[in-house]
Protein backbone atom coordinates (compact mmCIF):
# COMPACT_ATOMS: atom_id res chain seq x y z
CA UNK A 1 0.00 0.00 0.00
CA UNK A 2 2.05 3.17 -1.09
CA UNK A 3 1.58 6.03 1.49
CA UNK A 4 3.02 8.98 -0.67
CA UNK A 5 2.92 10.26 -4.00
CA UNK A 6 4.07 12.81 -5.47
CA UNK A 7 1.92 15.75 -6.45
CA UNK A 8 -0.72 14.92 -4.47
CA UNK A 9 -0.30 17.76 -2.24
CA UNK A 10 3.00 19.85 -0.52
CA UNK A 11 3.46 16.78 1.68
CA UNK A 12 3.32 14.50 -1.09
CA UNK A 13 1.37 12.34 1.59
CA UNK A 14 -1.71 10.44 -0.08
CA UNK A 15 -3.12 8.53 2.42
CA UNK A 16 -2.90 8.20 6.40
CA UNK A 17 -3.92 5.58 8.07
CA UNK A 18 -6.09 5.09 11.16
CA UNK A 19 -4.80 3.19 14.15
CA UNK A 20 -7.98 2.12 16.36
CA UNK A 21 -6.83 1.49 20.22
CA UNK A 22 -2.97 1.24 19.74
CA UNK A 23 -2.55 -0.68 22.97
CA UNK A 24 -5.79 -2.51 23.42
CA UNK A 25 -6.46 -4.29 19.68
CA UNK A 26 -9.28 -6.70 21.73
CA UNK A 27 -11.21 -3.88 22.24
CA UNK A 28 -12.48 -3.44 18.38
CA UNK A 29 -13.74 -7.08 18.90
CA UNK A 30 -16.30 -6.25 21.76
CA UNK A 31 -16.86 -2.25 20.93
CA UNK A 32 -18.35 -3.22 17.30
CA UNK A 33 -21.37 -5.05 18.28
CA UNK A 34 -22.48 -2.24 20.94
CA UNK A 35 -21.38 0.39 18.45
CA UNK A 36 -23.50 -0.65 15.51
CA UNK A 37 -26.59 -1.14 17.84
CA UNK A 38 -25.87 2.91 18.56
CA UNK A 39 -25.38 3.65 14.86
CA UNK A 40 -28.50 1.96 13.78
CA UNK A 41 -30.33 3.29 16.84
CA UNK A 42 -29.39 6.56 16.21
CA UNK A 43 -30.01 6.57 12.67
CA UNK A 44 -33.51 4.45 12.98
CA UNK A 45 -34.63 7.07 16.15
CA UNK A 46 -34.22 10.45 14.06
CA UNK A 47 -35.16 9.11 10.89
CA UNK A 48 -38.73 8.28 12.47
CA UNK A 49 -38.54 11.88 14.30
CA UNK A 50 -38.02 13.32 11.16
CA UNK A 51 -40.94 11.46 9.61
CA UNK A 52 -42.80 12.43 12.43
CA UNK A 53 -42.58 15.48 12.56
CA UNK A 54 -42.98 16.04 8.81
CA UNK A 55 -46.16 14.05 8.18
CA UNK A 56 -47.77 15.45 11.85
CA UNK A 57 -49.37 18.69 11.42
CA UNK A 58 -50.05 19.43 14.87
CA UNK A 59 -46.01 19.15 15.25
CA UNK A 60 -45.05 22.24 12.51
CA UNK A 61 -44.05 24.54 15.66
CA UNK A 62 -40.82 26.22 15.78
CA UNK A 63 -39.66 24.09 19.00
CA UNK A 64 -40.07 20.84 16.74
CA UNK A 65 -38.20 22.47 13.83
CA UNK A 66 -35.16 23.54 15.97
CA UNK A 67 -35.71 19.31 17.33
CA UNK A 68 -35.51 18.26 13.84
CA UNK A 69 -32.52 20.30 13.20
CA UNK A 70 -30.57 18.73 15.84
CA UNK A 71 -31.46 15.82 14.18
CA UNK A 72 -30.39 16.32 11.23
CA UNK A 73 -27.07 17.35 12.48
CA UNK A 74 -26.98 14.01 14.36
CA UNK A 75 -27.65 11.99 11.38
CA UNK A 76 -24.87 13.59 9.64
CA UNK A 77 -22.47 13.64 12.76
CA UNK A 78 -22.74 9.67 12.82
CA UNK A 79 -22.72 8.98 8.98
CA UNK A 80 -19.30 11.46 9.01
CA UNK A 81 -17.67 8.94 11.45
CA UNK A 82 -19.53 5.52 12.72
CA UNK A 83 -18.76 4.02 9.29
CA UNK A 84 -15.28 4.15 8.75
CA UNK A 85 -14.94 3.21 12.63
CA UNK A 86 -16.79 0.15 11.49
CA UNK A 87 -15.17 -0.63 8.65
CA UNK A 88 -11.91 -0.68 10.58
CA UNK A 89 -13.26 -3.06 13.54
CA UNK A 90 -14.28 -5.18 10.52
CA UNK A 91 -12.32 -4.99 7.43
CA UNK A 92 -9.01 -3.42 8.83
CA UNK A 93 -9.98 -0.74 6.03
CA UNK A 94 -7.58 1.92 8.05
CA UNK A 95 -6.65 4.08 4.74
CA UNK A 96 -8.16 7.31 4.68
CA UNK A 97 -7.23 9.88 1.36
CA UNK A 98 -5.49 13.14 2.47
CA UNK A 99 -8.82 14.64 1.22
CA UNK A 100 -11.07 12.68 3.10
CA UNK A 101 -9.22 12.81 6.13
CA UNK A 102 -9.59 16.87 6.38
CA UNK A 103 -12.92 16.97 5.16
CA UNK A 104 -13.70 14.57 8.09
CA UNK A 105 -12.19 17.06 10.46
CA UNK A 106 -14.14 19.76 9.27
CA UNK A 107 -17.55 18.28 9.39
CA UNK A 108 -16.83 17.06 13.03
CA UNK A 109 -16.05 20.53 13.82
CA UNK A 110 -18.08 21.98 12.36
CA UNK A 111 -21.34 20.09 13.43
CA UNK A 112 -20.32 19.68 16.51
CA UNK A 113 -20.07 23.31 16.74
CA UNK A 114 -23.55 23.68 14.99
CA UNK A 115 -24.74 21.34 17.21
CA UNK A 116 -23.77 23.23 20.21
CA UNK A 117 -25.70 25.91 18.86
CA UNK A 118 -28.69 24.49 18.53
CA UNK A 119 -28.63 23.67 22.39
CA UNK A 120 -28.22 27.27 22.70
CA UNK A 121 -31.10 28.51 20.47
CA UNK A 122 -33.12 25.66 21.85
CA UNK A 123 -32.30 27.28 25.65
CA UNK A 124 -33.63 30.75 24.26
CA UNK A 125 -36.89 28.97 23.51
CA UNK A 126 -37.61 27.80 26.69
CA UNK A 127 -36.23 31.18 28.50
CA UNK A 128 -38.69 33.05 26.10
CA UNK A 129 -41.40 30.17 26.54
CA UNK A 130 -40.78 29.86 30.46
CA UNK A 131 -40.21 33.79 31.13
CA UNK A 132 -42.66 35.51 28.57
CA UNK A 133 -45.35 33.13 27.83
CA UNK A 134 -47.28 35.76 26.63
CA UNK A 135 -44.90 37.08 23.68
CA UNK A 136 -44.03 33.66 22.63
CA UNK A 137 -45.61 33.37 19.89
CA UNK A 138 -44.67 36.55 18.67
CA UNK A 139 -40.99 36.24 19.24
CA UNK A 140 -40.28 32.57 18.65
CA UNK A 141 -41.91 31.89 15.04
CA UNK A 142 -40.63 30.11 11.75
CA UNK A 143 -38.91 33.20 11.06
CA UNK A 144 -37.00 33.12 13.81
CA UNK A 145 -35.79 29.80 13.34
CA UNK A 146 -35.17 30.54 9.88
CA UNK A 147 -33.06 33.37 11.25
CA UNK A 148 -31.58 30.83 13.67
CA UNK A 149 -30.67 27.74 11.50
CA UNK A 150 -28.62 30.40 8.88
CA UNK A 151 -26.70 31.91 11.93
CA UNK A 152 -26.42 28.57 12.93
CA UNK A 153 -24.78 27.51 9.49
CA UNK A 154 -22.96 30.74 9.14
CA UNK A 155 -21.39 31.05 12.04
CA UNK A 156 -19.60 27.04 12.64
CA UNK A 157 -19.15 26.90 8.77
CA UNK A 158 -16.97 30.45 8.83
CA UNK A 159 -15.11 29.81 12.41
CA UNK A 160 -14.23 26.14 11.86
CA UNK A 161 -12.93 26.32 8.23
CA UNK A 162 -9.34 27.34 9.65
CA UNK A 163 -8.50 24.18 11.12
CA UNK A 164 -8.03 21.93 8.31
CA UNK A 165 -7.46 24.73 6.04
CA UNK A 166 -3.94 25.28 8.54
CA UNK A 167 -3.43 21.36 9.58
CA UNK A 168 -3.58 20.14 5.42
CA UNK A 169 -1.03 23.11 4.75
CA UNK A 170 0.99 21.70 7.02
CA UNK A 171 4.10 20.05 5.67
CA UNK A 172 3.97 16.17 6.25
CA UNK A 173 7.29 14.06 6.00
CA UNK A 174 7.11 11.46 8.61
CA UNK A 175 4.66 8.32 9.18
CA UNK A 176 1.44 8.91 7.86
CA UNK A 177 -0.40 6.46 10.64
CA UNK A 178 -2.75 8.64 12.84
CA UNK A 179 -2.79 7.12 16.47
CA UNK A 180 -6.88 7.62 16.36
CA UNK A 181 -10.06 6.14 14.48
CA UNK A 182 -11.07 9.92 13.43
CA UNK A 183 -9.10 12.51 11.34
CA UNK A 184 -9.17 14.36 14.36
CA UNK A 185 -7.25 17.91 14.43
CA UNK A 186 -4.49 17.52 16.70
CA UNK A 187 -3.44 13.41 15.53
CA UNK A 188 -3.49 14.70 12.36
CA UNK A 189 -1.00 17.64 12.87
CA UNK A 190 0.87 15.86 15.21
CA UNK A 191 2.70 13.91 11.94
CA UNK A 192 3.47 17.25 10.32
CA UNK A 193 7.34 18.36 10.40
CA UNK A 194 6.69 21.49 10.97
CA UNK A 195 5.37 23.63 14.42
CA UNK A 196 1.66 23.51 15.09
CA UNK A 197 1.75 25.20 17.71
CA UNK A 198 -0.68 27.70 16.10
CA UNK A 199 -3.00 24.52 15.01
CA UNK A 200 -3.13 23.72 18.94
CA UNK A 201 -3.68 27.58 19.79
CA UNK A 202 -6.32 28.01 16.79
CA UNK A 203 -8.24 24.49 17.97
CA UNK A 204 -8.25 25.78 21.87
CA UNK A 205 -9.17 29.21 21.31
CA UNK A 206 -11.98 27.96 18.65
CA UNK A 207 -13.61 25.32 20.66
CA UNK A 208 -13.79 27.38 23.85
CA UNK A 209 -15.21 30.66 21.99
CA UNK A 210 -17.90 28.48 20.45
CA UNK A 211 -19.00 25.84 22.92
CA UNK A 212 -17.66 27.87 26.04
CA UNK A 213 -19.62 30.91 24.83
CA UNK A 214 -22.95 28.54 24.00
CA UNK A 215 -22.30 26.84 27.64
CA UNK A 216 -22.23 30.09 29.14
CA UNK A 217 -25.70 31.32 27.29
CA UNK A 218 -27.57 28.22 27.52
CA UNK A 219 -26.54 28.71 31.83
CA UNK A 220 -27.93 32.22 31.91
CA UNK A 221 -30.84 31.22 30.12
CA UNK A 222 -31.77 28.16 32.62
CA UNK A 223 -30.77 30.75 35.52
CA UNK A 224 -33.34 32.96 34.86
CA UNK A 225 -35.65 29.84 34.18
CA UNK A 226 -35.21 28.73 37.60
CA UNK A 227 -35.53 31.78 39.01
CA UNK A 228 -38.79 32.19 37.19
CA UNK A 229 -40.39 29.61 37.96
CA UNK A 230 -39.40 29.62 41.73
CA UNK A 231 -41.74 32.63 41.67
CA UNK A 232 -44.50 30.56 40.63
CA UNK A 233 -46.97 30.69 43.31
CA UNK A 234 -50.34 28.88 41.62
CA UNK A 235 -50.33 25.04 42.52
CA UNK A 236 -48.57 22.74 40.07
CA UNK A 237 -47.23 25.26 37.91
CA UNK A 238 -43.46 24.72 39.07
CA UNK A 239 -43.85 21.02 37.76
CA UNK A 240 -45.49 22.32 34.63
CA UNK A 241 -42.78 24.56 33.63
CA UNK A 242 -39.88 22.53 34.82
CA UNK A 243 -41.16 19.77 32.27
CA UNK A 244 -41.67 21.86 29.53
CA UNK A 245 -37.53 22.06 29.33
CA UNK A 246 -36.76 19.00 31.09
CA UNK A 247 -36.14 16.70 27.77
CA UNK A 248 -33.92 19.59 26.85
CA UNK A 249 -31.97 19.87 29.96
CA UNK A 250 -31.06 15.95 29.87
CA UNK A 251 -29.35 16.27 27.24
CA UNK A 252 -27.72 19.48 27.34
CA UNK A 253 -26.39 17.58 30.36
CA UNK A 254 -25.20 15.06 28.85
CA UNK A 255 -23.64 16.55 25.51
CA UNK A 256 -21.92 19.21 28.20
CA UNK A 257 -21.06 15.79 30.66
CA UNK A 258 -19.33 13.82 27.82
CA UNK A 259 -17.52 16.87 26.43
CA UNK A 260 -16.18 17.31 29.77
CA UNK A 261 -14.82 13.80 30.27
CA UNK A 262 -13.66 13.89 27.34
CA UNK A 263 -11.69 17.14 28.03
CA UNK A 264 -10.36 15.96 30.99
CA UNK A 265 -8.43 12.74 30.03
CA UNK A 266 -6.97 14.93 27.29
CA UNK A 267 -5.55 16.96 30.08
CA UNK A 268 -5.02 14.16 32.68
CA UNK A 269 -3.52 12.18 29.35
CA UNK A 270 -0.85 10.81 31.68
CA UNK A 271 -2.40 9.27 34.27
CA UNK A 272 -5.28 7.76 31.49
CA UNK A 273 -4.68 4.97 28.76
CA UNK A 274 -4.49 6.92 25.25
CA UNK A 275 -7.16 4.66 23.89
CA UNK A 276 -9.26 6.11 26.49
CA UNK A 277 -9.56 9.72 25.03
CA UNK A 278 -10.14 7.58 21.48
CA UNK A 279 -12.90 5.52 23.06
CA UNK A 280 -14.74 9.08 24.37
CA UNK A 281 -14.12 10.27 21.17
CA UNK A 282 -16.11 8.51 19.02
CA UNK A 283 -18.83 7.34 21.68
CA UNK A 284 -19.21 11.37 21.83
CA UNK A 285 -20.52 11.04 18.01
CA UNK A 286 -23.39 8.30 18.57
CA UNK A 287 -24.76 8.71 22.13
CA UNK A 288 -25.86 11.78 22.30
CA UNK A 289 -27.21 10.88 18.41
CA UNK A 290 -28.93 8.29 19.65
CA UNK A 291 -30.51 9.66 22.95
CA UNK A 292 -31.95 12.86 21.57
CA UNK A 293 -35.07 11.61 19.96
CA UNK A 294 -35.34 8.55 22.63
CA UNK A 295 -35.77 11.93 25.40
CA UNK A 296 -37.73 13.80 23.29
CA UNK A 297 -40.30 10.83 22.02
CA UNK A 298 -40.52 9.54 25.81
CA UNK A 299 -40.85 12.31 27.96
CA UNK A 300 -42.98 14.56 24.88
CA UNK A 301 -46.93 13.55 24.66
CA UNK A 302 -47.02 15.48 21.01
CA UNK A 303 -44.18 13.60 20.04
CA UNK A 304 -45.44 9.89 21.41
CA UNK A 305 -49.11 10.47 20.43
CA UNK A 306 -47.70 11.64 16.47
CA UNK A 307 -45.75 8.51 16.26
CA UNK A 308 -48.54 6.30 17.36
CA UNK A 309 -51.05 7.99 14.71
CA UNK A 310 -48.44 7.47 12.18
CA UNK A 311 -48.09 3.59 12.91
CA UNK A 312 -51.80 3.26 13.07
CA UNK A 313 -51.75 4.66 9.36
CA UNK A 314 -49.12 2.42 8.51
CA UNK A 315 -46.74 5.39 7.50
Amino acid sequence: MKSYRSGSNSSGVSEFLLNCFVRSHRWQLWLSLPLSFLFLLAMGANAILLITIRMEASLHQPMYYLLSLLSLLDIVLCLTVIPKVLAIFWFDLRSISFFACFLQMYIMNCFLGMESCTFMVMAYDRYVAICHPLRYPSIITDQFVAKAAIFILARNALITVSVPILSARLHYCGKNVIENCICANMSVSRLSCDDVTINRLLQFVGGWTILGSDLILIFLSYTLILRAVLRLKAEGAVAKALSTCGSHFILILFFSTILLVFVLTHVAKKKVSPDVPVLLNVLHHVIPAALNPIVYGVRTQEIKQGILRLLKKGW
